[in-house]
């Protein structure tokens, strides 16, 4: 027994002493491994995971992306971080290891903000676009809509360069007759991305493109939505930003004529006129001051000049975070007399205890626009070359133009710049503020209140001085109002999120009111007094004469009920059903309510144990279905507007009673716009997630559409157009985006490019009427809206026998009263003269497809990115050239024309006359041109300066950005920019002194420590 015994402690001895020598060994190799992790930008990446491979073994990075872990000498770690590729490194006996995570532009696992909750992007069923802000930021820009152009597909932007101005957006094509921008849900509260709002705060942006995933906002969704999420504080020591941003800006030139060859065409026009009328004296020449030479757009424009300041402070704890930032934006315009500036603030914090967390986003700004009198993009051409810019014979010392001299209808803009000034001035105040209350790890219960209140002032003042021709000679006059909108939202919802097994299931059911008021009083005096002293008038509504006082109060409200189910089986099969049920005051009690359903599938087929494929990583089908609604319409629609002001006289004694009249017609029957889409999609990723290719078609209808086509006013409708259900719009639409990034090394790179193609269609117009007619468009059932319907013209005739054998089948002369240099204009309907009916459609405004191309790399701290938009297919409306090269009125002319003569037969310009308007019209396809274009929107390069560098100066960051936009179009267009904007939907391609948008050249600098 003893020897047994022996035997098994002696063998025990043994073991123990072999597993002492094997830790020792194990310890003796074990190291500490330092470093530091950083994205290719050479930003830290803070709580980044630094995992020993094989094991769950691990650190994680502090606030400055540095860590501290033991390991062994021949291990791996593994470093990850969400949107950022994993990332393997050997050990190999080193105890210092700086690794740079390439960015996973795939991002799978990130998380994406889609209304009243959030999702991983790999779970997504619907289409929703993310945009990464730090594309919108490096643009100078005044509002968020502004830089999303050519990044996200199916999403059209159309801005320009005024200070203040703020870009149209359109998602997905023409959905309604009427307002055409998206919703904007900012923090969770509703409002607009308008200029007061501070691009520099945003962490995230989701563009919710189809019904499905925009159906949880119900009747306000029917534009799309755009979903931003403001920056918020992160665990760890104070962090302090700033950056700063300088650019000028270049308004590009009409190429017009100097006196000298202006007067040598304005003298011929003068000259045919009179040959036309047989000598009539009303024809001589004008008596041209040829002393002048006066060059409009040098004293219009001048160098555009930005200055962007932004810094932002943010830390936090483990139980609260705050972030809170300052922006100063100033724009001194191109054009005299415009400049926007604003100042903004804005404080984001957060705390939890236990099961209860709470916080708030609030954001404060003023802004002021000097806006621009008149339209000067149109004034200098109308203003001719001989033509001061000084008159002291004239009112207010301008010069215009004078009879016999230099007629014109043009206007000064330098005098309407001096004696009609316009501002507007806003503070707003938006925030909210919401609570938590996670009852368990899978129930929620969550309270969000928003509010926003803006007060805004305008004022008007017309000071004594004239800027045209034939003027009166007005007093000096101030309009003045003060107005207050004010948005309450209160948010109750509840969220269920369970797993059992391979189902994952998320629930969310919510209320939500919110109310919106405005109310405004307005003033008005004329015959201002002056301070001698300064020579300024006296602004304030107690000076002066004539008082005239008003005042509104308009009130609007909506309550809705929500829900939504999301469901997962198996990371393989997803459905998402959303239903909406909303209740708005701007209709009447039969017709308040509205149901707005959706419905959404994904199958990863990636995922199925059947797909085998290294090379496919991500293959994921989508379908949806889904209803929005619209009551875009004012606040008091259905009811009738009276006037009570009004007075009349009765009786043999003719006494004054007051009396009331009916002035706007009411429709009681108004019901909710409704748009129904179905769209089906596509997600595939190849080559290790490197190539990424999404593609979606859709259709959508908009029944029900709510506008106010015109009524005669013998009806007795004075108070504007009622409003009414009265149209069908449909489009359809393919959206295809392929995208590649890869890291070599210390090179990386990546390229994106977006197509996009919509068709729309308008059904039918209602309302019994079977066309609407706008200008020089025609929106007729079947067709597109806005359709090109004017005179097809047919060369010019170059002598009499051409006139005289220009016949309909009849025998008539079509044009007997042209001379050769007339243009030929097509008898369409064979009666043998000209006349409106001849009109034809003959163009579309709209293109038929869209383009973006995105580019960017970088290497050792130099990046360089860019974009480039497209856009083909569309015919647009010249409406410069429709004035300049008209030459019935007195305007300048385009430079370098060459006009027809019997010397010069060889061209396609008409000769030039002031006596007909055959060679002028404007209702003709004369002025229609290819609004093709490709434009270099932006490119940048930027520099982040070395950490040996920067290591002693206490800055942990640095960075200098140099940018340009706008730098280089090409296009056969010849206005100042084809990209320009109208926001009349019927006359869309109509650019009609549309302010351009701008070469802008940035420099920036941004550091952080």
């Amino acid at each position: 027994m003893k020897t047994k015994l022996t035997h098994f402690l002696t063998k025990r001895y043994y073991l123990l002493v072999f597993f002492s020598l094997l830790l020792q060994s194990a310890f003796a190799q074990q190291i500490t491994v330092t470093g530091k992790v950083t994205a290719a930008s050479g930003e830290a990446i803070p709580f980044a995971n630094v995992l020993i491979k094989g094991t769950q073994n691990g650190a994680a990075t502090d606030f400055d992306g540095s860590f501290k872990i033991a390991v062994g000498g021949n291990q791996t770690l593994v470093f990850s971080s969400q949107g950022y590729k994993t990332t393997e490194v050997a050990v190999n006996n080193r105890t210092s290891i700086n690794i740079t995570l390439e960015e996973d532009a795939m991002k799978l696992n990130e998380i994406v903000v889609v209304g009243y909750g959030s999702q991983q992007k790999k779970d997504l069923t619907g289409a929703v676009s993310l945009v990464k802000p730090e594309e919108i930021q490096k643009r100078q820009v005044t509002t968020v809509a502004d830089g999303l152009q050519g990044l996200v597909t199916g999403v059209k932007v159309r801005g320009g360069g005024r200070p203040g101005q703020e870009a149209n957006i359109e998602i997905r094509g023409l959905k309604n007759l009427q307002n055409t921008n998206p919703l904007y849900v900012i923090d969770g509260l509703v409002t607009t991305g308008n200029r007061d709002f501070n691009p520099n705060d945003i962490e995230s942006i989701q563009v919710l493109k189809d019904a499905s995933a925009a159906a949880i906002y119900g009747s306000r969704a029917a534009n799309g939505v755009i979903i931003i999420t403001t920056k918020k504080g992160k665990k760890g020591p104070l962090q302090v930003e700033v950056s700063a941003k300088s650019s000028f800006q270049i308004m590009p030139r009409y190429n017009l004529m100097g006196t000298e060859e202006f007067a040598k065409w304005n003298n011929m026009a003068y000259d045919n006129a009179k040959a036309d009328s047989g000598g009539n004296t009303i024809y001589d020449r004008q008596n041209l001051n040829m002393a002048v030479n006066t060059d409009w757009q040098d004293a219009t424009f001048r160098t555009g000049m930005i200055q962007d300041y932004n810094a932002s402070f943010s830390g936090g704890n483990e139980n609260s975070t705050f972030f809170m930032s300052a922006n100063y934006f100033g724009n001194e315009g191109t054009v005299i007399g415009t400049d926007f500036d604003r100042i903004s603030f804005r404080v984001n914090s957060s705390g939890t205890k236990g099961i209860f967390s709470i916080g708030e986003n609030l954001a404060i700004s003023n802004s002021k626009t000097d806006e621009m009198s008149g339209n000067p993009i149109i004034d200098v051409y109308r203003m001719t070359p001989t033509i001061p810019l000084y008159d002291a014979s004239n009112p207010g010392g301008y010069g215009y133009g004078k009879q016999g001299v230099a007629d014109t209808f043009g206007t000064n803009p330098l005098a309407i710049a001096d004696f009609a000034n316009t501002t507007n001035e806003n503070f707003r105040i938006r925030g909210n503020i919401w609570s938590e209350l996670k009852f368990a790890p899978w129930l929620k219960y969550r309270f969000n209140f928003g509010y926003e209140t803006s007060f805004d002032s305008y004022k008007f003042m017309r000071k004594v001085g004239n800027w045209t021709l034939n003027q009166p000679i007005d007093p000096s006059q101030t309009d003045q109002n003060k107005g207050r909108s004010q948005t309450t939202l209160f948010e109750n919802t509840l969220t269920f999120k369970k797993e059992f097994g391979k189902h994952d299931i998320t629930v969310l059911v919510g209320q939500t009111f919110q109310k919106d008021k405005y109310d405004q009083i307005y003033g008005t005096k004329r015959n201002l007094p002056m301070n001698s002293g300064t020579g300024q008038y006296y602004e304030v509504l107690n000076q002066g004469d004539s008082p005239v006082v008003g005042g509104f109060i308009n009130e609007a409200a909506l309550a809705s009920y929500l829900g939504r189910i999301e469901y997962n089986y198996d990371n393989r099969y997803l459905l998402n059903a959303v239903l909406r049920r909303d209740g708005s005051s701007r209709f009447s009690d039969e017709n308040k309510w509205g149901n707005f359903p959706s419905v959404s599938a994904g199958w990863r087929v990636s995922n199925e144990s059947f797909f085998k494929s290294e090379f496919i990583k991500d293959l994921k089908l989508r379908a949806s279905y889904g209803e929005l609604g619209s009551g875009n319409i004012g606040y008091y629609e259905y009811k009738s507007f009276v006037n009570n002001f009004g007075a009349i006289v009765l009786g043999n004694d003719q006494n004054l009673f007051s009396s009331a009249a009916q002035v706007k017609l009411s429709n009681s029957q108004l019901r909710w716009e409704k748009l129904k889409q179905t769209n089906f999609g596509l997600d595939l990723a190849v080559l290790n997630n490197d190539l990424r290719f999404t593609a979606d078609y859709f259709i959508a209808r908009t029944q029900d559409v709510l506008f106010g086509f015109p009524i005669l006013l013998t009806t007795g409708n004075d108070g504007g157009n009622p409003i009414s259900n009265a149209a069908t719009v449909e489009n359809k639409g393919l959206e295809l985006e392929l995208a590649y990034s890869k890291k070599i090394n210390e090179f990386s790179f990546n390229a994106s490019i977006n197509f996009t193609k919509v068709n729309n269609k308008l059904v039918s117009l209602g309302n019994g009427q079977n066309e609407n007619i706008s200008g020089n468009t025609i929106t007729r059932a079947g067709n597109p809206v806005g359709m090109w319907y004017v005179l097809q013209t047919d060369g010019l005739f170059q002598n009499q026998q051409e006139i005289d054998n220009y016949k309909n089948a009849n025998g008539q002369v079509i044009m007997p009263n042209a001379v050769p240099g007339d243009i030929r204009f097509k008898d369409v309907n064979g009666d043998g003269q000209i006349t409106s009916t001849d009109k034809a459609i003959v163009g579309s405004p709209w293109p038929e497809f869209e383009m973006g191309l995105n580019a960017g790399a970088e290497y050792k701290g130099f990046d360089f990115s860019m974009n480039w938009i497209a856009s083909h297919g569309a015919t647009v409306y010249n409406g410069f050239r429709s004035v300049v090269d008209r030459f019935d009125d007195n305007s300048n002319y385009r430079a370098g024309i060459q006009p027809w003569t019997p010397e010069n037969p060889n061209t396609d310009f008409p000769r030039v006359t002031k006596g007909s308007t055959l060679n002028s019209r404007g209702d003709s396809d004369r002025f229609l041109e290819n609004g093709d274009f490709i434009r270099l929107k932006y490119i940048g390069f930027g520099y982040n300066l070395p950490q040996s560098v920067l290591k002693n100066s206490g800055i942990s960051r640095a960075r200098l950005t140099l940018s340009a936009q706008n730098i280089l179009t090409i296009t056969k267009y010849k206005g100042l920019d084809p990209e320009f904007t109208n926001s009349n939907i019927f006359e869309r391609g109509v650019d009609n002194g549309a302010f351009p948008n701008l070469k802008t050249y940035s420099l920036g600098v941004d550091f952080s420590f």
